[in-house]
C-alpha cells in the first residue's frame, strides 16, 4: 500500500508519469537510463535511480523479479489516472466512424452490439455493454383454442397490447369446455403477473395442491405450465473482442485466460462491476483488485454509463490488462457512451 502521508513531489510525479507512459507503450520494465531519456528532465540516471527508490518505497512502482527496471503498481496507475494523465482528443475520423456505425442500426440490440464491437475494434480490448433493463409485460387474458386432437393454441394477451401465441403439444386431448374453464381460471388468478412469475406461482400451487387436485385443476395446471413456459431469458450483456486479450503477455497464462473467458461466458461478475458504475458521473475506472473479483486482478475496466431522455439505461466499457493506453481509451469510452445514448433517444 502507498504511504498516503507522503505524496511524491513534482519531480517524482513527472518521472512516474514518464515511467508509466513508457511501460504502457513498450510493455517492459523501465530502467533509469531509458527513463532519463523519456522524461525530458535534465537529471542524471543516478538521481533518477534515487527517485525510483523513493517511488518504490511509497508503493507506486515495483521491481519484477530480478529486473533492474521498474513497473507501475495498481497504486501507481491510480495516481497516474487521478492526477497525472493528459487525455488525447479523439480524431474527427474516429468520431465520424463511431457515429456512422452506431447510428446506422435501427434495432436496439443491434445498436448495442455495434457499440460493443466498435469499442473493441478501436481499442483492441474486450468491449462490453450492459443491456437496458426491460420489465416483462404483465398478462391480462389467457385463452386456449383447439387446433387438433392434442394440439392447442395458447393465446396470452399482455398489458402492453402485445399478443403471444404459443402452440402447445399436449399429452392428451382437451375438449372445448375444459379449455374455456382453464383460460378463465388462469386469467382470473394470474392477470397482472408476468409470465415468469405466473409459471413459478403455478408450480408452487401444484406442489401445495397435488394431493387434492380435481379434473379441472389438473387441466388448468397442465395447460398453464405449457402456456407460461418462459422464453429464453433476454441477454443482459453484449461482449465483443474477448480474443484480443490473448495478445497481451500479462494475460497469457492459460489458467488466467480460462478463468477470464469463463467470466465473459457467465457474465455475472462483469455485470456486477458495470452496475457499480450506473450512478457515476462520466468515466469510472477499476484497476486490478479494485474490481472486487479475483478473475480481474490483472485487468483494468474502463466504464461509462449511457443515458437517453434523461434516464441511465446501462453501462458500457472495455476490459484489458492494466497496461493500456488510458489517455486514448478514456475519451473513447466517454464519447461512445454519449453517441450510444443519442442513438437510443425517443423520437
Amino acid at each position: 500500500m502507498p504511504d498516503s502521508t507522503k505524496a511524491p513531489n513534482e519531480r517524482a510525479q513527472a518521472l512516474l508519469k514518464a515511467l508509466i507512459e513508457t511501460h504502457i507503450v513498450e510493455g517492459q520494465p523501465v530502467g533509469s537510463t531509458k527513463l532519463a531519456k523519456s522524461s525530458g528532465l535534465s537529471v542524471s540516471p543516478a538521481t533518477i535511480r534515487n527517485v525510483m527508490k523513493d517511488l518504490e518505497a511509497l508503493g507506486y512502482i515495483s521491481a519484477p523479479h530480478t529486473s533492474a527496471g521498474r513497473v507501475p503498481t495498481e497504486a501507481g496507475y491510480r495516481l497516474f489516472i487521478d492526477t497525472l494523465i493528459q487525455t488525447k482528443p479523439i480524431e474527427e475520423q474516429v468520431m465520424s466512424q463511431l457515429r456512422e456505425e452506431i447510428d446506422r442500426e435501427v434495432d436496439t440490440n443491434q445498436i448495442l452490439k455495434s457499440a460493443s464491437s466498435m469499442l473493441s475494434n478501436l481499442t483492441q480490448l474486450a468491449g462490453v455493454v450492459s443491456l437496458p433493463y426491460q420489465k416483462p409485460a404483465s398478462i391480462t387474458k389467457v385463452d386456449f383454442v383447439k387446433l387438433s386432437q392434442q394440439r392447442v393454441l395458447g393465446v396470452l394477451v399482455m398489458m402492453d397490447g402485445k399478443v403471444e401465441n404459443r402452440i402447445l403439444q399436449l399429452e392428451r386431448e382437451y375438449n372445448h369446455s375444459e379449455l374455456e374453464q382453464a383460460g378463465n381460471y388462469l386469467t382470473e388468478h394470474f392477470a397482472g403477473m408476468d409470465i415468469y412469475s405466473a409459471r413459478t406461482r403455478l408450480l408452487d400451487d401444484l406442489e401445495v395442491m397435488k394431493t387434492s387436485l380435481n379434473d379441472l385443476m389438473t387441466s388448468v395446471i397442465d395447460l398453464g405450465k405449457e402456456a407460461f413456459q418462459s422464453n429464453k431469458p433476454q441477454e443482459t450483456l453484449v461482449t465483443s473482442g474477448e480474443t484480443h486479450l490473448m495478445e497481451y503477455a500479462e494475460l497469457s497464462d492459460v489458467e488466467k485466460l480460462r478463468k477470464l473467458f469463463e467470466a465473459f461466458n457467465e457474465k455475472r461478475d462483469i455485470l456486477h462491476v458495470l452496475d457499480r458504475c450506473a450512478d457515476s458521473d462520466g468515466v469510472q475506472i477499476f484497476i486490478g483488485h479494485e474490481s472486487g473479483y479475483d478473475v480481474m486482478d490483472d485487468c483494468s475496466v474502463v466504464t461509462a454509463p449511457y443515458s437517453a431522455d434523461g434516464e441511465v439505461l446501462g453501462v458500457l466499457g472495455v476490459i484489458g490488462p492494466t497496461r493500456i493506453a488510458y489517455d486514448r481509451i478514456i475519451p473513447l469510452v466517454d464519447v461512445t457512451a454519449q453517441i450510444l445514448g443519442s442513438a437510443l433517444k425517443s423520437d
